[in-house]
């Protein structure tokens, strides 16, 4: 991933875009964490992940409201699903957390239901 070449590695960050850069730090605090990276996940895993939520929606399906998250870890997203709920206290846009729940792939893209959640402090 990283070069061992200092002088490489300071290349690379000056030709870097700024989200570029904010991904990698985003993406060292997972590590640091011992959480699992989006970009690693599979279908039907149990994972820990860490991150932040980006868009926070309300959809009702069938009559019941979901509230969904797009969740941001820096190497990639998953869609939180909490079912039956119009909105949790604490979980906001922009808020930290760490999550956790069973993946699962539908329509190509990863998703969480009703994961456990753990707001960080800010």
């Amino acid at each position: 991933m990283a070069s061992s070449n200092p002088i490489l590695r300071a290349l690379r960050r000056f030709g870097a875009s700024n989200a570029e850069l904010e991904s990698e730090a985003r993406q060292r605090i997972v590590e640091s964490a011992g959480a699992t990276m989006i970009k690693d996940l599979h279908d039907r895993q149990w994972a820990r992940l860490r991150g932040s939520i980006t868009v926070l929606t309300m959809k009702p399906r069938s009559g019941t409201p979901w509230l969904e998250a797009e969740f941001d870890d820096g190497s990639g997203t998953v869609t939180l699903i909490w079912m039956g709920r119009r909105a949790i206290h604490g979980i906001v846009a922009g808020r930290e957390l760490t999550v956790s729940g069973r993946v699962s792939y539908v329509d190509g893209q990863r998703r969480l239901y009703n994961p456990y959640y753990e707001l960080i402090a800010s």
